[in-house]
């Protein structure tokens, strides 16, 4: 692999790196995805039944606020690190 990159001109290698970094960020965002949905279903539902009450619901809704805002900003810190790269 190492030898196939040094095939490559500065340009290519930079973008098998930033397409690498992408991919990287991806996998990060889909593991929170994830993450948040054990997380909040765990906290928030009950043993209702098969429907979410209302509270469930304000909870889950809230939960998800919060793991979504935390995402956006791994977001931003993900693309400022890419950016500097």
């Amino acid at each position: 692999m190492d030898q196939q990159l040094s095939q490559l001109t500065p340009q290519q290698r930079q973008a098998v790196m930033m397409q690498a970094q992408q991919e990287a960020n991806q996998r990060i965002m889909q593991d929170m995805i994830q993450k948040m949905v054990k997380t909040c279903f765990t906290k928030c539902a009950g043993t209702s039944g098969d429907r979410l009450d209302s509270r469930e619901q304000s909870c889950l809704a809230s939960c998800q606020d919060q793991y979504l805002e935390t995402r956006t900003q791994v977001q931003q810190a993900l693309e400022q690190r890419q950016n500097s790269m």
